[in-house]
């Protein structure tokens, strides 16, 4: 097998659990995703198998998101996983939601979440909460973020429900962490769903399970040509003799940079090619 599978991952397992569950049912051990969510998260998983692994890096960048918060509480973790509190602050209106979010679009400065994968100083950031040790200089990051709209607000009850397109290693959980912040009440993330990842639409997703056959994981493998925005070059005989050897060839096209090396619109390779070579960098076959 050799891919990408567009999986839709339910909310109370982890990632590593669907790569574990995939490796079972196919029997190949080279498979990873693109792209953690937490066991709170469900949604779009973008999973590798084979040497598609290798083209992970390549894929689309952007991601979409549907986010559900309880606006005057917060929590250790920024979600209802973690120790949650009440703030009492008085109820938010929509207007003020509507202009907190204006600070929350665009190009803008997040710290990740104490409770997250980030490493720091040789150690996951989770692993150091755990053990009470908390930095108080995590490093920043700049992100991107292309749409924050409210889909649904509950004055009475303060739930705020959220549509956000971002760029990748954007950490949802602390947007909204940071709204409630600007709000004064606190904001806790109760539910998130990952709409969009690496050119894939939940709605053309997969679920599966202990009941999933290795032949529906086959006829459900998108050839990576369909969601690699790169120069694609169809190779004859000589020239794929040539790439499966590692060596380099003559230049012909106006290609410039990254180059995705097809036969039969099958990628075996992906190479650089400068003005006068093509030189393949991972063979894939």
């Amino acid at each position: 097998m050799f891919g990408f599978i567009n999986i839709n991952k339910q909310t109370g397992i982890t990632s590593h659990k669907i790569i574990s569950l995939l490796r079972s049912i196919t029997g190949i051990k080279q498979i990873g995703h693109g792209g953690t969510l937490d066991p709170l998260a469900s949604g779009v998983l973008p999973v590798a198998i084979g040497k598609a692994a290798k083209l992970i890096d390549f894929l689309p960048e952007d991601k979409s998101y549907k986010a559900g918060i309880y606006l005057g509480k917060v929590s250790d973790t920024f979600d209802i996983e973690g120790e949650v509190k009440e703030t009492g602050y008085r109820k938010i209106t929509k207007n003020e939601v509507i202009s907190a979010l204006e600070q929350f679009r665009g190009e803008i400065v997040q710290i990740p979440p104490i409770y997250s994968a980030v490493h720091y100083n040789g150690k996951r950031l989770y692993e150091l909460a755990r053990e009470g040790k908390i930095p108080d200089d995590i490093p920043a990051r700049k992100v991107n973020i292309y749409k924050n709209e409210i889909i649904d607000f509950d004055y009475e009850n303060q739930i705020l429900k959220l549509e956000i397109n971002c760029s990748k290693g954007t950490y949802i959980r602390s947007i909204v962490n940071d709204i409630g912040s600007l709000l004064k009440s606190g904001g806790v993330m109760y539910e998130l769903i990952r709409t969009k990842s690496s050119g894939m639409c939940i709605e053309n997703s997969i679920t599966i399970d202990n009941e999933t056959t290795r032949e529906q994981i086959q006829s459900s493998i998108i050839n990576p040509v369909e969601l690699i925005d790169m120069p694609k070059l169809e190779t004859n005989e000589n020239i794929y003799k040539k790439i499966i050897t590692g060596n380099k060839f003559k230049n012909t096209t106006p290609y410039i940079g990254n180059v995705l090396l097809t036969k039969n619109n099958s990628i075996v390779a992906y190479a650089t090619a400068d003005s006068e070579y093509i030189q393949p960098k991972k063979v894939l076959i």
